[in-house]
């Protein structure tokens, strides 16, 4: 599966990019067809100071995309969201076409 990430307007640290690659490889286990795999992160201001964390999730499988858009305090809450909610589209996409 070819896996994109894309920070927007900041440079991603390492080890998100690593827990995030690890988490989106994983999901193969669920579709062995996934061909590629879109990752956005992104910040938005929600108050003053406080930065929400948003992770985009595109998968795109034969016939199919499935998107999720999550968002947390920090990148790695966001991320277990999304995870959690393509899984749940992922599987259901599969009994749909199976």
């Amino acid at each position: 599966m070819n896996i994109q990430l894309h920070a927007v307007h900041f440079k991603a640290d390492s080890k998100l990019e690593e827990k995030i690659m690890e988490k989106i490889e994983h999901l193969s286990h669920y579709h062995s067809k996934i061909e590629r795999a879109d990752v956005f992160l992104k910040l938005e201001n929600s108050s003053v100071n406080v930065k929400e964390k948003i992770v985009e999730v595109k998968l795109h499988l034969p016939g199919a995309d499935i998107f999720t858009s999550q968002n947390g305090h920090h990148f790695e809450e966001a991320l277990e969201l999304a995870y959690d909610q393509i899984k749940g589209q992922i599987i259901k996409h599969k009994e749909k076409h199976s």
